[in-house]
């Protein structure tokens, strides 16, 4: 009997300590019921949602627009963004129906997401595809003749698998987009699933707008499906995604609490515990692509401080950097 598949990734002392505190935090919020929002505040964080996570495929409908859409009013933009929009209000209303366990679901989800948009929608795709950049290939997805069965091992993996919620889905999150199963679609797919795999660990993340804090980062999205692509290991992605899910926890645990001045920035068990160069350090170390500026974002501190550690890390020979100042990258020596 061939082994059980089991996708590569590995877990860094960083994301062990981003799902410890996230776990934390989620429950805490939990048992001082600081989730329970009323059903407009949901509305908004559904749509926000919506909205980063089809604003990241190019659609240019704001927040308030579909709002209208939803409330039945007329909106005049494209065509086809209207229907992007009715489609993810659609699904994103399903999403208690719908079990992230059952590939057939998944399917099912996919044809009422990009119904009207695709001849077939809900099946896999039968040719090739790839992620482009202009004229440039970032990702050639695989044969489609291999996509049922690396589909179906993903979603056996998924459904034994013993780690946390919050790392399973980022790690079918991840090689959803890496097998690229659907014609097209697939970025709004894998977003949507794993909201739903948070979901059934904790009913908040059905409204917490995850979504739009991907498109904040979108850059930095891209940049961690590509870094863990390259490395063939999970671990950036992840990464990323927890970031994105600790800000949406604490931004709705900071609407809901009082903070005093001290508390106002909000940093991970890491941030605490590691002084900035080691931060620094431990981030260029999996995502050797990002800019210091998206360093200091990462980890909470300032440009000019991330600068002034990056030349005193060179300094000592603990940090190299590579290539065009645009386009280059760093080596953690």
């Amino acid at each position: 009997m061939p082994p059980k598949y089991r996708p590569p990734y590995t877990l860094t002392s960083e994301i062990v300590s981003l799902v410890a505190y996230i776990a934390e935090q989620v429950g805490r919020m939990s048992a001082t019921h600081e989730f329970d929002m009323d059903l407009r505040l949901r509305r908004i964080n559904r749509i926000r949602a919506i909205t980063g996570s089809l604003a990241i495929e190019g659609n240019t409908l704001t927040e308030e627009q579909i709002t209208a859409i939803l409330e039945g009013k007329m909106v005049l933009a494209p065509p086809r963004e209207l229907q992007e929009a009715r489609n993810a209000l659609t699904v994103y209303e399903q999403l208690p129906k719908w079990n992230g366990l059952k590939e057939q679901h998944l399917l099912a989800a996919h044809k009422k997401l990009m119904y009207g948009l695709l001849d077939r929608p809900g099946v896999y795709r039968t040719g090739g595809v790839g992620v482009m950049a202009g004229k440039k290939v970032l990702h050639m997805a695989p044969p489609a003749g291999r996509v049922p069965l690396l589909m179906s091992r993903l979603f056996n993996w998924l459904r034994v698998s013993k780690e946390h919620p919050l790392i399973a889905s980022s790690v079918f999150h991840y090689e959803f987009e890496f097998i690229h199963p659907f014609a097209d679609g697939n970025g709004r797919m894998g977003r949507l699933w794993q909201t739903l795999l948070l979901s059934r660990w904790q009913p908040a993340f059905g409204w917490l707008p995850v979504e739009s804090l991907v498109h904040q980062q979108q850059a930095a999205y891209y940049r961690a499906i590509n870094a863990s692509t390259a490395a063939s290991n999970a671990a950036p992605f992840i990464r990323f995604m927890l970031v994105c899910i600790h800000d949406a926890v604490s931004k709705a645990s900071s609407k809901t609490t009082v903070k005093t001045p001290v508390e106002t920035t909000v940093k991970t068990p890491v941030e605490k515990a590691a002084k900035t160069p080691q931060q620094i350090l431990a981030l260029l170390r999996q995502q050797p692509e990002l800019t210091l500026a998206e360093v200091a974002q990462a980890i909470g501190r300032s440009p000019r401080a991330v600068e002034r550690a990056a030349v005193k890390l060179q300094q000592e020979n603990k940090l190299r950097y590579h290539g065009p100042k645009r386009s280059g990258h760093w080596e953690v020596m």
